[in-house]
Formats: structure tokens, C-alpha cells, sequence
């Protein structure tokens, strides 16, 4: 593929400095290139427009880059920002260093604990896209990556549509890659639910962790086909009967009695070993972020003119530097000619009917669920800024837990409670931000 001609045209001059080629698929190549202004390693994708166009694909790729520029998860690559040229579309994602995570299987079979720890990290990134109605529709081993530290980094989420739909269109060979991690009602290429398809997916890598073999292996291609519509498998001796207990419920061929991820993460399998780490660690983060965070404000903080501005929503300037998207929120900021006392009052009442714990400073509230959401307990913090004696503005954030779940509790306990204080005028939104 030449790239000057592209390079010179704008989409990456100035930028980036395209190196080495990392890899490429039925649709695209990927270079190592470095970001000149940061000095950053980012991992370039390269698209030619011109077979996306001639598919149709052009919206529904502006959708999932959409979506994707929001994904941010510790066990998903970030896409941090697509260009396009006259003739090609460029993604920068995430550089991840560690190699894939099947080169481990080359050397045999892992252990049920490392096989379990990565398993998990996989349905964590599969359940927070899911969450968020993207699906994968493609996991494979060249798509599991590990960082330098061994955390497990899933690739091409939300953008793998693109290379399903130009591959079904029969624009590129028909041999892109073996069909054994893909589940039998994608083969037979019917409408299918992309959340089931995942599962599937992912119970055929949670063997080849356990096996260092696949579940679905022949020489003869229809031969094999067979195997995966009837979901015919044996699970090796060496697997435990959790595990193979597990495995049997996600490789159910029928995809309307293969088991979810709410039942996956509730299995025992999964939850071995995790949960007693999981939930001392929490609590011990709990208790060192209360220390940091309730110390920061012992005085309570006066803000200037421009910072009014700046956090009320009406005079939103952020748009001027960045584009922002709004979809998905980590905090909401208000301002109130109530007392700080009056606000810390509400957020207690919130608290006590929601059944959150609360910690407390003149200044500074800090609410932490009892129940475990989907990435752990929900924790938010409220900073109170005395900006003059009768006007306060308070700045709300997500410290932990899910985003989705943050903004469903800011929408439906936290705005409705807070709607009688909110500070109102002919520039400022009546509503919390």
C-alpha cells in the first residue's frame, strides 16, 4: 500500500510518522506510527474509502467510531481519533506491546487460575460494550492482546462489522480466517444476535485457554462446520467439572438457550478465587481514596469569574477546544444560592433512601453504594465550591462503578432530588448539567 501520497494530502502530515507494518487483514493494514506531538507509539489502521463506499458502509462506519470513541475500558484497545484522506480512512488506536495472547497457548495449555484471570477480563470488556448495544461479532486469537503488565487488551471492538459486511459482500477471499470461533447461526448467515454470538466466541477461547487445542477441529471444512452446528465437543480430563460445566452452557449451538453474561459472571467457576480479592481490595481503595479525597478540601475553595463560566452549563466553552460528546457523562456540575449545608443535607437524604454509605466535610460528600454493580460498587463524589457567600456551585463525579449506571442514578434520584435548589436563569438550564 503506498502511503506518501496520503501522508503528503493532510490526513497525516505534521502528526503522525508511519512506521513499520504490524499487521493486516482482509481490509486493512496496521502500522506502528508515533504521534510527533507526544512522542507516543500508536498503532495505525488503514481503510481504503473507496471499498467502504462501494459497499454502503460509510454511515454505519461513522456510527461505530461514534461509539467507539466512547469505549473507554481497561481491557478494550482505545481508538483515540480517526482521519480520512481522499482515499483512505486512518484509525490511531491504542499501541499494545505485549504480542497476542494465543502466542501463550503455542507454548500449551494454561492453568485454571491464569486461564480464569483472563476470561474475566474478556466478558469485563464483553459485558461493558454489550451494555453499551456493541457487539464484537468477530473474536478471535489476533484480536486478544496483552499490554507489558499481562492485562489482556480486546481489539477492533464495534469495528468489526466493517470487515463482515465486505466480507460477506464477496469483495475479498472467501478464506479470511478459520470459522472455528465463530458461532453456527453467523455461519449459517442468518439474522443473528450479536450479544449470543460473542458468548459463543468466547467459550471457544475459554476452551483453547483450559485446552491448548480447539473445541471444533477437522481437516475437512464441511466436516467441521458439522461439528459447530450440533455443537459437537469433548471437554480433555484435565478440565474441572465447573469448568466444563461453563464451557457446555456457552457452546450451546441453540442460541436461545446459550447461557448470558449475568449467568456466566454469577457462575462459580468465574467467581472462584476472585471475589474475596475483589472485595478487600475495594474496600481497602475505599478507605485510601476517603483519606486523599476528604483532605484535599479542609478550606473551603473560592473560584474566579472564568470558572463560573467554565462549569456552568449554559456557558459550556469546551466545545471550542475539543469535540466533546454528551452521550455518556461523568459528572454533572450545578449552582445554588442555598448554603453548602443545605446541599450536603440533600445528597444525605439521596444516601439514606438509595442505601448509600456517606462520608463527609464542609466542603466535599462522598457516597459509595452497598451493592456491586457491573464494574463493582458505585462511588460519587460532590465538591462544593463557595464561590460567594449566597452562591455555591457543585461539581458531581463518578469515582467508581459503571458509567451507565452513574447516569441512570443521576437522572432518576439525583437531578429530581436536587430540582428545588438548582440555582435558575434566563442563560443557565434549570437542570443539572
Amino acid at each position: 500500500m503506498n502511503m506518501a501520497s496520503d501522508e503528503k494530502s493532510g490526513a497525516l502530515h505534521g502528526k503522525y510518522e508511519l512506521g513499520r507494518v504490524l499487521g493486516h487483514g482482509t481490509f486493512a493494514k496496521v502500522y506502528h506510527a508515533r504521534n510527533l506531538q507526544t512522542g507516543k507509539s500508536v498503532a495505525m489502521k488503514v481503510v481504503g474509502k473507496e471499498k467502504v463506499i462501494q459497499v454502503g458502509m460509510m454511515e454505519q462506519v461513522k456510527r461505530e467510531i461514534s461509539v467507539m470513541k466512547m469505549m473507554h475500558h481497561p481491557n478494550i484497545v482505545e481508538l483515540h481519533e480517526v482521519m480520512a484522506s481522499k482515499s483512505k480512512i486512518y484509525f490511531a488506536m491504542e499501541y499494545v506491546r505485549g504480542g497476542e495472547l494465543f502466542a501463550k497457548i503455542a507454548k500449551g495449555r494454561l492453568r485454571e487460575e491464569p486461564a480464569r484471570n483472563y476470561f474475566q477480563q474478556l466478558i469485563s470488556a464483553i459485558d461493558f460494550c454489550h451494555s453499551r448495544g456493541v457487539y464484537h461479532r468477530d473474536l478471535k486469537p489476533e484480536n486478544l492482546l496483552l499490554d507489558e503488565d499481562g492485562n489482556l487488551k480486546v481489539t477492533d471492538f464495534g469495528l468489526s462489522a466493517l470487515s463482515d459486511h465486505l466480507r460477506q459482500d464477496g469483495l475479498f477471499h472467501t478464506t479470511c480466517g478459520t470459522p472455528a470461533y465463530v458461532a453456527p447461526e453467523v455461519i449459517g448467515k442468518k439474522g443473528y444476535d450479536g450479544a449470543k454470538a460473542d458468548i459463543w466466541s468466547c467459550g471457544v477461547i475459554l476452551y483453547v485457554l483450559l485446552a491448548g487445542f480447539l473445541p471444533f477441529q477437522d481437516d475437512n471444512i464441511v466436516a467441521m462446520y458439522r461439528k459447530i452446528y450440533r455443537g459437537d465437543f469433548k471437554c480433555p480430563p484435565w478440565f474441572s467439572p465447573e469448568s466444563r460445566k461453563l464451557i457446555t452452557k456457552m457452546l450451546d449451538p441453540n442460541p436461545g438457550t446459550r447461557i448470558n453474561i449475568a449467568k456466566i459472571m454469577d457462575s462459580s467457576w468465574f467467581k472462584k478465587s476472585a471475589s474475596k480479592n475483589l472485595r478487600s481490595k475495594e474496600q481497602q481503595e475505599f478507605t485510601m481514596a476517603d483519606e486523599a479525597y476528604l483532605g484535599k478540601w479542609k478550606e473551603t475553595e473560592t473560584m474566579n469569574a472564568f470558572h463560573i463560566i467554565s462549569l456552568s452549563e449554559g456557558f459550556d466553552l469546551s466545545p471550542l477546544f475539543e469535540e466533546k460528546k454528551r452521550v455518556e457523562r461523568e459528572e454533572l456540575r450545578f449552582a445554588t444560592t442555598r448554603p453548602a449545608s443545605s446541599v450536603i443535607s440533600k445528597l444525605e437524604e439521596v444516601a439514606k433512601t438509595k442505601n448509600f454509605s456517606i462520608k463527609r466535610s464542609d466542603s466535599c460528600v462522598r457516597l459509595q453504594g452497598q451493592e456491586s454493580g457491573r464494574k463493582g460498587k458505585l462511588g460519587i463524589n460532590a465538591d462544593i465550591f463557595a464561590v460567594a457567600p449566597s452562591f455555591v456551585v457543585v461539581e458531581v463525579k463518578k469515582s467508581s462503578g459503571d458509567t451507565l449506571e452513574y447516569n441512570n442514578f443521576c437522572s432518576k434520584e439525583l437531578r429530581p432530588a436536587l430540582k428545588d435548589i438548582v440555582w435558575t436563569s434566563s442563560t443557565v438550564s434549570s437542570t443539572p448539567a
